[in-house]
């Protein structure tokens, strides 16, 4: 088997009222949850550019969801010293605009540097750095005895889940918003994403966990769904765990 699989292959769906929101309704992919996904970052992760191999999917920098999103992760790099971030300028304050950058579309996101060749976000720590390769803010979470999606831009502790919404037009005039969780493959960055070196999300490299994504995603899961929507979708995957067919199985898992 290839390391990367397909892009389209049978996926198993299920869809429930969000018990905190009777207006929503998640449609889950119980394929990729129940998968053996895992970040392998350090563990054989080749990055997603050839010249970066050492910086993951860090490579772009991290687009902002809103303001909340800057002002939580700000509060957070306001505590980074130079023993957990390697590119912390040397000022006693670090301003927004050090860590901060408007792209050409006018969105905010964090800077990309460039460091002995590999371009990576301004808080990657670099392979010569004490603390090793990594998210300085990672670490810092990790320091404080917090879950990374406390310190980390949405879109960094997201990754590679993803969760979509649309308005769904019922026959009766009547709508709801639908909350898609599935997977955040190559086609989530955009026309770019085809143009990509290497990708986990997709690859058998990366499906090596012992337990399903659902079971080592569950803090996150939990943040993007609530409690009670992430228990009603334990109670699913186990039901597919225990029903599935080799069409259900995602095709990076291992035979």
């Amino acid at each position: 088997m290839p390391p990367e699989v397909d892009l389209v292959f049978p996926r198993a769906f299920v869809e429930f009222v969000d018990p905190g929101d009777p207006d929503q309704v998640f449609k889950c992919d119980l394929t990729w949850l129940t998968s053996n996904y895992m970040c392998i970052f350090g563990q054989g992760c080749q990055g997603i550019y050839a010249e970066s191999p050492d910086t993951g999917c860090c490579t772009l920098g991290a687009h902002f969801a809103d303001k909340g999103d800057e002002e939580r992760v700000a509060s957070f790099v306001a505590q980074l010293t130079p023993e957990l971030w390697q590119l912390r300028p040397d000022r006693t304050k670090v301003r927004r605009k050090d860590w901060v950058e408007t792209d050409e579309h006018g969105d905010r996101k964090t800077p990309v540097v460039e460091v002995d060749g590999q371009s990576a976000c301004i808080f990657h720590n670099r392979t010569d750095f004490a603390l090793g390769a990594g998210c300085a803010l990672h670490a810092l979470a990790l320091q404080q005895g917090r879950h990374p999606l406390e310190t980390k831009p949405d879109v960094c502790w997201q990754l590679p889940i993803r969760r979509t919404f649309r308005t769904i037009e019922r026959q009766d005039d009547t709508s709801y918003t639908e909350v898609t969780i599935g997977e955040y493959d190559r086609r989530g960055w955009g026309p770019g994403g085809h143009d990509l070196d290497w990708y986990c999300s997709g690859n058998t490299e990366a499906h090596v966990a012992l337990e399903p994504v659902y079971v080592t995603n569950a803090p996150e899961l939990t943040e993007l769904m609530g409690e009670a929507g992430y228990a009603e979708l334990v109670r699913h995957c186990e039901a597919h765990l225990r029903s599935r067919s080799a069409l259900a199985l995602h095709p990076a898992d291992p035979r």
